[in-house]
């Protein structure tokens, strides 16, 4: 079985559309495109570069058509994005130019790659995607960078909702500017009790 790891760059409330930069997503009349850039140093470097390391892909179909537009031609920034597979969650897509895409249609077809035999499967922005994949039980961790800022409007990580669900902290960094980088193991379900004096 797969792991499937979702990685997302939010803010404090949840917003995670178009983090790279000003006209990567502009739907709903998103006006804060790029606003994780302000935030680059030398520790968030290292460990986006971690986080980069060589894993197949799963990604939505907006998410998906951003990365084909861009990575191709800037793959020195990321080795082995090229050769990776893309899966591409889309029920209008069956094609593309990129090497080593395929296309899925259904939650069936995401069960099926994920008790497949191969590498670690990462998930990279597709809102939607990763929704359905928390209401599924199909993540089994999670890589958040929390940005200390927040944008009220715009797409966000949890919209819609997502399973009850217990995770432990694998490690944690710290950014000079604030940025909060954690890694979440899935990790059963959630407990109750009382909190006592």
């Amino acid at each position: 079985m797969r792991k499937i790891i979702v990685l997302s760059m939010v803010t404090l409330d949840g917003v995670m559309q178009a983090p790279g930069g000003p006209d990567e997503d502009t739907s709903g009349g998103f006006k804060y495109g790029g606003w994780t850039a302000p935030f680059a140093d030398e520790v968030s470097n290292k460990v986006m570069l971690k986080q980069m390391e060589s894993a197949d892909l799963l990604l939505g179909r907006k998410t998906y058509e951003i990365f084909a537009s861009y990575w191709p031609k800037h793959a020195d920034s990321w080795p082995g994005i090229n050769d990776v597979t893309k899966y591409v969650m889309s029920k209008t897509m069956k094609s593309s130019p990129w090497q080593n895409s395929i296309f899925l249609k259904s939650l069936a077809d995401i069960k099926k790659l994920k008790n497949s035999k191969g590498s670690d499967i990462k998930v990279w922005g597709s809102g939607k995607l990763i929704q359905l994949l928390l209401k599924n039980d199909l993540v089994d961790e999670l890589w958040l960078n929390v940005y200390p800022l927040t944008l009220g409007k715009g797409k966000k990580l949890f919209d819609g909702g997502a399973i009850p669900a217990a995770f432990t902290l694998l490690e944690s960094t710290v950014t000079p500017s604030g940025l909060i980088m954690s890694h979440y193991k899935r990790a059963g379900k959630v407990k109750t009790g009382t909190v006592v004096d």
